[in-house]
């Protein structure tokens, strides 16, 4: 069990944030549905990976997404994460997607954007705030994200922040490629430049099979 937090003391988080595309152009009851699937299949791909409610603070609901601090245990690594939770978050969302009727896809498809970073988070009674909760919500809003959601079919695009790619990432540990991540994404902070890297899953997934059967071809 953690020692209770002190105040003025931060707390270092994985920080994953999910935000839905297009939420204002539905209509409430839509956003409602759309808002239980997205926490259902969020909760589910954390599930799939070991990730328990005790290795993560209570979700914090942020209207058209979720905010979620994971804990730093073994169980919920930042290579999970990335290697397990946010491709099998993008296969329930496809999976999702593919079962609506022709009819009701325009206004109930789910296609979000994700963010990964971590760093020292604050706490006080009215809820968590500090730099790091900045860089990750300015990297999920940056408008080259959007962008390029737009551009492509798939469910779910990715950005992680530098202290995602430099401790993780360009490691290439088991099950991350780091080709499949390209930095389209610079954002400013109180005059320092923050940048962010963008992987679709579903290419990445594409790319480590091609690599796979190319590897057997040769063997």
């Amino acid at each position: 069990m953690e020692p209770p937090l002190t105040a003025g003391l931060p707390r270092y988080r994985v920080i994953v944030a999910l935000d839905i595309e297009h939420s204002t152009n539905r209509p409430d009851p839509v956003k409602a549905e759309l808002r239980n699937k997205i926490y259902e299949l969020f909760e589910a791909a954390l599930r799939s990976a070991g990730i328990q409610r005790r290795h993560r603070d209570h979700f914090i609901d942020r209207g058209d997404g979720i905010l979620a601090l994971i804990h730093p245990v073994d169980n919920a690594s930042k290579t999970i994460l990335l290697n397990y939770v946010i491709p099998t978050l993008s296969r329930l969302l496809t999976d999702y997607n593919a079962s609506l009727s022709y009819m009701s896809r325009p206004e109930r498809q789910l296609r979000v954007r994700v963010v990964v970073h971590a760093g020292e988070v604050n706490y006080d009674p009215n809820g968590c705030f500090g730099e790091a909760l900045d860089i990750a919500f300015r990297l999920l809003d940056a408008t080259p994200l959007k962008m390029k959601l737009r551009e492509v079919n798939d469910s779910l695009i990715l950005i992680i922040s530098e202290a995602i790619h430099n401790s993780v990432v360009r490691h290439g540990y088991d099950g991350i490629d780091p080709q499949t991540y390209q930095q389209l994404v610079r954002i400013r902070i109180a005059g320092k430049r923050y940048p962010g890297w963008i992987q679709i899953p579903d290419c990445a997934t594409q790319h480590l099979a091609a690599e796979l059967d190319s590897y057997r071809r040769l063997a």
